[in-house]
């Protein structure tokens, strides 16, 4: 008994002293490996900076239609809205009275002439009256003198039988520019009120389309800026500077045109100037009073590096991109943003030419950590023209008056 007694003692200890020793170690595992990003270098090109502006499409010519004589309305020819030609045939007020009243001129004109015939005749008799003594020096100035009377009274009758004909053409309305005629004011049938007053009435107005301008106006400090860009004056003063428009409904500055005029005057109460371009609109997309935003180069070509806009990060008021230093850790480095070209951001500073930056992976990425860089060239599109997309200038935008 003894003995078993001690084996089973020593079994015991046995179990105490492996329970008391502690437990078995495992093996930790390792971390995560670092994440893998895609790197590039900026890429470095020819770019140039644009400013942007609100302003409204104005036609080039914009005319009132208003007739010259007074008279009922007799017809219209054209439907509201529709293009018109110059010369072509708008209204019709009716014409009785003033064939009635040239009718009256000719027969005028005709008594004068006949008259006239008479005087003359009388005239020649009398030279010959006058030089046998037969009548007296009173006489023949007397037939002098109604000869010229009845000379200007033929002139007189001439005039108004050419104002007559000019009145009769007056009641045919014709369209003195081309472009698109609005809608009539006035029904068939009304009193039309003509002449050269104030009140005449007011039948229809039409504006060009086709080419059309574009009004904006910037503030002093760009008008400078563009002074000094330029070497004829601001904004190339004498025409030829291009510029490019989009809608509001559009993304990109698809529409070209050409700057063809800069007011001579700076507003004392704004601050701005006027300037303007001119667009063509063959299938009359641009309507007058149309709202639409310009886009104006603002520097000479320059040399910059850019990035892909999807590196940007944000923190708060500050953009920021990651670059990967020799050690593969990711650095935070804060820039100075220019403008959108096609995907591409402008860095106008903060960042090198041999800067390795993050350009796939952000969301990965934390400042100080380790990374594992691919690296992968950027392509860069056509290069930025008046036509390509573009992210609005840091400069405040001022609206058309």
């Amino acid at each position: 008994m003894s003995s078993k007694w001690a084996r089973l003692v020593a079994v015991g200890a046995a179990v105490v002293l492996a329970g008391c020793g502690g437990e078995t170690k495992q093996p930790q595992a390792g971390g995560p490996p670092p994440p893998q990003v895609t790197v590039a270098k900026p890429v470095e090109g020819t770019v140039v900076d644009y400013d942007e502006y609100v302003g409204r499409f104005v036609p080039i010519d914009s005319v009132e239609v208003r007739a010259r004589v007074s008279g009922y309305l007799d017809q219209i020819h054209f439907k509201d809205g529709q293009m018109v030609k110059q010369g072509d045939l708008l209204f019709t007020i009716d014409k009785r009275p003033f064939q009635t009243a040239l009718d009256q001129a000719k027969a005028n004109l005709a008594q004068a002439k006949a008259n006239l015939a008479f005087t003359e005749a009388d005239l020649s008799r009398a030279q010959q009256l006058v030089r046998d003594r037969t009548i007296t020096e009173q006489t023949f100035d007397q037939r002098t003198q109604a000869k010229r009377v009845a000379e200007a009274s033929v002139a007189a009758q001439e005039a108004a039988v050419r104002q007559a004909t000019l009145d009769l053409e007056f009641t045919e309305l014709k369209a003195p520019i081309a472009g698109r005629i609005g809608d009539r004011r006035v029904s068939v049938g009304n009193l039309v009120t003509g002449g050269t007053g104030g009140t005449t009435t007011l039948l229809a107005t039409i504006v060009t389309y086709d080419p059309i301008r574009f009004e904006f106006t910037y503030d002093e400090a760009a008008y400078l800026r563009y002074q000094r860009m330029t070497t004829d004056g601001p904004a190339n003063r004498a025409g030829g500077l291009e510029v490019a428009l989009k809608l509001i409904d559009e993304k990109e500055f698809g529409h070209k045109g050409r700057m063809d005029f800069v007011d001579n005057v700076i507003e004392r109460t704004t601050g701005t100037i006027r300037g303007r371009a001119v667009l063509p609109n063959p299938d009359g997309l641009f309507t007058p009073g149309m709202f639409a935003r310009v886009r104006v180069p603002a520097s000479q070509p320059q040399t910059a590096l850019m990035v892909p806009d999807v590196a940007i990060g944000s923190e708060q008021v500050r953009k920021y991109v990651f670059v990967v230093d020799a050690e593969s850790t990711a650095r935070q480095k804060f820039v100075t943003l220019g403008q959108l070209d096609g995907k591409l951001r402008v860095i106008k500073d903060g960042l090198g030419p041999n800067d390795l930056v993050i350009v796939n992976g952000m969301a990965r990425t934390r400042p100080g950590i380790k990374v594992t860089p691919k690296e992968e060239p950027i392509t860069r599109a056509a290069p930025a023209g008046p036509q390509a997309a573009a992210e609005p200038s840091s400069r405040p935008a001022t609206k058309a008056e």
